[in-house]
């Protein structure tokens, strides 16, 4: 199969990818083309930048929660435009460990065989910029990095001395992007606002990419993805039928998903239906509730308003329907959010209160089922990833837990995924194609309906 490709990759996190990648896109598509976005790694929030740039959804590739084949698979299916443009994350080999290039952008590239344009920040630097280029290039036998871009810029004469120190490399430079304080994105505690909270940064991010783009070789770009070679072709599995319908939160306050999850869920049988826990009185009509990742401590005023949800989600739990809720979700269905000196009522479905602390936890997580729950059977290996600031206490000693974490913190004591009825909320975050997680939910989904 063959998709035109490439990868934007940086020397580390903060050297302008996001903004880049999306102007690589609004110059691709200002060609004539359509562009299918992707993000390396375990991040939902840059994607929505790269969705509101190219008008497509863009998808996650991460190696440790998907696995190589569905990375292929996932790959191949979603690229149905013109290009595909994948983002890195972090700096082009930072992945799982120090040891290795595992979970990097790199490890995609090579597993992908995409070609890579390397972002340099160029701000404190001239001829030095060439070692760094270089290094880039040689630390691995076959870095796949056939171009580079220089960002923050500092004159003209800077820009003439850096591409005089890189001209021995012989690898083109494909943009040089002058510096511009009016180009920077806003951030918070997570990083990057989601595009999807505020209408504003949708249209910043289209200012943004239309400045940045003129100073890119777009014709250069697009003939290097063209000269990506084959991939297999991906399965025929198609979505069966709807046998139940599942309501997924997703608004302002709840929009970390991995669409693909979204594929998976359809393919084994479920409608999607989606509702704000912010804005509607409650779930549509189901027989199993998702509740995703976001960020319910910025939102947490007008969800603890909303008592008539909460009440019925509440309800739905005691009434033995499935509900999954991760990070996010957990922090929703717990009694309480204690966020920048303010209390807000939540569903109270677990007995635990959620307060917002100034440590960060992020790791990729491996556990093992010790509980059968509705998303997996005792015994069932699961590879994800946690991300928040946020931790649980007041947690009773009998609380149950369906996880425990060989590699990741969990919500206590290495353990994670309280149960309570036939609800499962857990820090972690998993891919749903992975250990057959979808067809289990829905399955359980199926039992209750039957009820």
């Amino acid at each position: 199969m063959k998709i035109p490709r490439i990868v934007i990759a940086g020397t580390t996190s903060g050297v302008g990818k996001t903004s880049i990648t999306c102007s690589i896109i609004y110059g691709i598509k200002q060609k004539g083309y359509s562009v299918q976005p992707y993000k390396v790694g375990p991040d939902y929030i840059d994607p929505t930048y790269l969705s509101a740039i190219s008008g497509n959804t863009a998808r996650n590739l991460d190696s440790w929660i998907m696995g190589k084949d569905a990375i292929l698979e996932g790959f191949a299916k979603n690229s149905q435009s013109d290009i595909s443009v994948i983002e890195g994350v972090m700096g082009y080999y930072d992945g799982f460990s120090g040891a290795t290039n595992q979970s990097s952008t790199h490890h995609i590239a090579t597993i992908l065989e995409s070609p890579v344009i390397l972002v340099l920040d160029a701000s404190k630097t001239a001829r030095s910029i060439a070692a760094t280029a270089l290094g880039y290039v040689k630390f691995h036998r076959n870095s796949r990095i056939i171009g580079l871009i220089l960002n923050k810029l500092g004159s003209k004469k800077h820009e003439e001395m850096c591409r005089s120190a890189l001209a021995p490399l012989k690898i083109p430079v494909l943009g040089c992007i002058p510096k511009n304080s009016e180009l920077l994105l806003e951030s918070r505690h997570l990083g990057l606002i989601p595009a999807v909270e505020q209408v504003y940064l949708k249209e910043k991010i289209k200012k943004i990419a239309k400045t940045i783009s003129v100073n890119l070789d777009i014709e250069k770009i697009i003939s290097i993805a063209n000269r990506a070679g084959t991939i297999p072709n991906p399965s025929g599995q198609k979505p069966q039928k709807p046998k139940v319908t599942v309501a997924v939160a997703l608004d302002k306050s709840f929009n970390f998903y991995y669409y693909d999850n979204f594929d998976s869920l359809r393919r084994n049988g479920a409608k999607i239906e989606f509702f704000s826990p912010i804005s509607d009185d409650s779930p549509p009509e189901c027989s199993g509730i998702y509740i995703g990742g976001g960020f319910p401590e910025v939102l947490g005023q007008p969800l603890a308003k909303n008592q008539s949800m909460k009440k019925s989600i509440k309800k739905l739990a005691e009434q033995n329907m499935p509900i999954y809720g991760e990070c996010g979700g957990l922090m929703y269905l717990t009694k309480s959010i204690e966020y920048d000196s303010k209390k807000y009522s939540m569903v109270g479905l677990f007995d635990a209160v959620t307060s917002m602390e100034k440590k960060m936890t992020l790791n990729y997580t491996r556990a093992n089922v010790v509980s059968n729950c509705i998303i997996a059977k005792s015994s069932t290996r699961l590879f994800g990833h946690e991300f928040h600031y946020s931790e649980l206490s007041s947690i009773p000693k009998d609380a149950k837990f369906a996880y425990d974490l060989s590699i990741g913190v969990g919500i206590k004591n290495k353990k994670d995924g309280l149960i309570q009825d036939n609800a499962l909320a857990s820090y972690m975050h998993l891919y749903f194609d992975r250990a057959a997680h979808a067809k289990n939910f829905v399955n359980n989904c199926m039992k209750f309906s039957k009820t």
